[in-house]
This record gives structure tokens, C-alpha cells and sequence, in this order.
């Protein structure tokens, strides 16, 4: 009897540790899996792309020519892009340059019976850029040298075209949207200043250029 009751006692005693381990098992919380964080977007590095807008602005043609003031000038453009970019923390500084074919022109009476028509055919630009970047979000201000030609013709007195080195300013918004990919948006101001013209003048072109572009980060 007595080894019935300790063998049963001790049954008892198995049965209570299983059944206090089970409950142990099922009070237990659920562990959740760590949110996840997107890593902050880098835009150091090298890249590519292609760009593309219009302009408007005024020309003067100035000298035995004289169109007796401004004229307004207007056109389309397309090119490539080349940078680099070097992010510090929140600010992002780089070098870019590019180089667009351009229809950028305008004409104005210059004598009488005489019309001058001046035209920018190709730009090219080379800038810094210093801009602050909200993750994959960057606004930015921009400025550098500013090359293109600039050819004036005058009705039966033939033309003239100069390369002239000039300045551009301005400034745009840059975006991540895909992989390596980026899209931006900018304005830049030009001014290449006085170009050679027929008969002894001289023509000022100035423009202002919008345009878009898509960037490809190596």
C-alpha cells in the first residue's frame, strides 16, 4: 500500500511539472521581428544621364548694326551629362558638365531693309553644385563657366559666328526614383556675353534655360 501511494504521489508530482512547464510554454509573449529601416539614401559617386528643355531670353546686336536694343530669343535643347558627387553628412558637393545641341534664336530689323537674326547652336556648361539632401530628395544651387557660339547674320551682308566663354547660374531639384536611377528638374541662367557680328558689331546673347534630365549613378 505504502509503495502505491508513493508511485502515485510521484505520477501526481510529473503530471503538475509538465502541466506548469506547458503553461510557462503558452504565457509566454510572441517574439515580433525588428522593424526594418531603409537605409538613408548615399549620393556620392560618379554618373551619367541624358537632358533636355527650352529657353528664352534676348539678344542686342550693337555697331554699324544696330537693332536699337533687346529682342527676344527662344528655342529647344537636348544633351548629355556627365558628374560626380561627394555627400558630407547632409550636403552634397559636386562637379557636372554637359553639352546640348541648341535652336536657341531670335531676329530684329538692324537697318533699314536689313534684318539680323542671332542664334545659339550647341552650349556646354561646366559647374559646381552644392546641395543639402533630404534622403533621396536634393535641392540644389548651381553656377560655372558657360561656352557656346553664337552666329549673327544680316540680310545680304553675310554672318559671322564666335565661340564665346561665358557664366551660368542657377539652381534645381534632383530625386531618386528607381535603383541607380535619378530624375531632376533646373533653371539655369546664361550669359555669353558679346559675340562678333557682320559689318564690325557685336551681339550680346543672353538666355534662361529649363530643362530635365535623367541621371544614371554608377
Amino acid at each position: 500500500m505504502k509503495r502505491f501511494v508513493l508511485a502515485a504521489a510521484a505520477v501526481a508530482m510529473s503530471m503538475g511539472a509538465a502541466n506548469a512547464a506547458d503553461m510557462a510554454r503558452r504565457s509566454a509573449m510572441p517574439t515580433k521581428a525588428p522593424v526594418y529601416v531603409a537605409p538613408i539614401y548615399n549620393w556620392s559617386g560618379f554618373y551619367a544621364g541624358i537632358n533636355g528643355g527650352g529657353g528664352w531670353g534676348n539678344a542686342s546686336v550693337s555697331g554699324p548694326l544696330s537693332t536699337g536694343g533687346d529682342f527676344d530669343t527662344k528655342g529647344g535643347l537636348v544633351g548629355g551629362t556627365l558628374g560626380f558627387n561627394y555627400q558630407m553628412g547632409q550636403f552634397v558637393y559636386g562637379l557636372e558638365g554637359d553639352i546640348d545641341w541648341t535652336n536657341l534664336k531670335g531676329s530684329a530689323t538692324c537697318a533699314v531693309g536689313v534684318t539680323c537674326e542671332a542664334k545659339n547652336n550647341w552650349l556646354g556648361t561646366a559647374r559646381g553644385r552644392i546641395g543639402y539632401a533630404f534622403d533621396r530628395f536634393l535641392p540644389y544651387v548651381t553656377g560655372g563657366l558657360a561656352v557656346g557660339d553664337v552666329k549673327t547674320s544680316a540680310t545680304g551682308l553675310g554672318s559671322a559666328t564666335s565661340t564665346k566663354a561665358g557664366w551660368t547660374l542657377g539652381g534645381g531639384v534632383e530625386a531618386a526614383i528607381a535603383g541607380p536611377w535619378t530624375a531632376k528638374v533646373e533653371y539655369l541662367y546664361v550669359d555669353l556675353e558679346s559675340a562678333n557680328a557682320p559689318s564690325g558689331s557685336s551681339t550680346d546673347f543672353k538666355s534662361n534655360i529649363v530643362r530635365g534630365g535623367i541621371n544614371y549613378r554608377f
